[in-house]
């Protein structure tokens, strides 16, 4: 479903639950707030133009423009926002963070005697 924004428009195309994938337009000086995802990561892949991503860390802020081509990770728990240098078409792809005590087990393993 496309969503218009403030800064452009967004439309997820893929979603199973653990990863969802959305196609962004950004519009020339367009920008997203500066937010935080708990348990979900960001990948942004520009198709075309130019994004800026700032990532606020303990000593102040990186700033990194990508192009056509290229990408940015940002973990989760991490405050960050974009910014179209000039108009944008990328994709903008969240995965969730895998709890690692997610398993409930019946049995042990072990090494059979055959």
């Amino acid at each position: 479903m496309k969503q218009g924004k403030i800064w452009g428009e967004t439309e997820e195309i893929f979603n199973d639950g653990k990863v969802s994938v959305h196609y962004l337009w950004v519009k020339e000086k367009g920008y997203c707030s500066e937010h935080q995802h708990v348990g979900k990561s960001n990948l942004f892949y520009v198709i075309s133009g130019q994004l800026e991503i700032s990532i606020w860390r303990e000593k102040g802020v990186d700033k990194t423009i990508i192009g056509n081509g290229e990408s940015s990770f940002v973990p989760p728990g991490v405050y960050h926002k974009f910014k179209a240098i000039y108009d944008t078409e990328c994709i903008e792809i969240y995965e969730t963070k895998l709890d690692p005590d997610d398993i409930e087990r019946r049995a042990l393993g072990g090494i059979a005697n055959v």
